[in-house]
């Protein structure tokens, strides 16, 4: 096993964790904004304000891309395996 193959196998590990984290972080981002915008018109500046309404969002997002990202953990994880051999040599 060289370092190419070390290399390719961490990329594609960082790449899996951005697509997982990828939704998850849009969610955030986005409920995140419109509390923002709305603290902003309203002058509210409660810093409590949006943990509830981003926690909720998240478990909306995960009951709507868990499916999808469990089946791309899936698939890595059993595509990693088969190539440990060849990886070994």
């Amino acid at each position: 096993m060289g370092p190419e193959t070390v290399l390719t196998v961490g990329r594609d590990a960082l790449w899996l964790a951005v697509l997982l984290a990828g939704p998850l972080l849009l969610a955030a981002l986005a409920v995140g904004l419109l509390i923002g915008i709305f603290q902003a018109a309203t002058q509210i500046q409660e810093m409590t304000l949006s943990f509830i309404p981003k926690l909720l969002a998240l478990v909306i997002a995960l009951f709507v891309a868990g499916p999808w990202m469990i089946s791309v953990a899936v698939s890595f994880s059993q595509r990693l395996f088969m190539e440990i051999p060849g990886l070994l040599g």
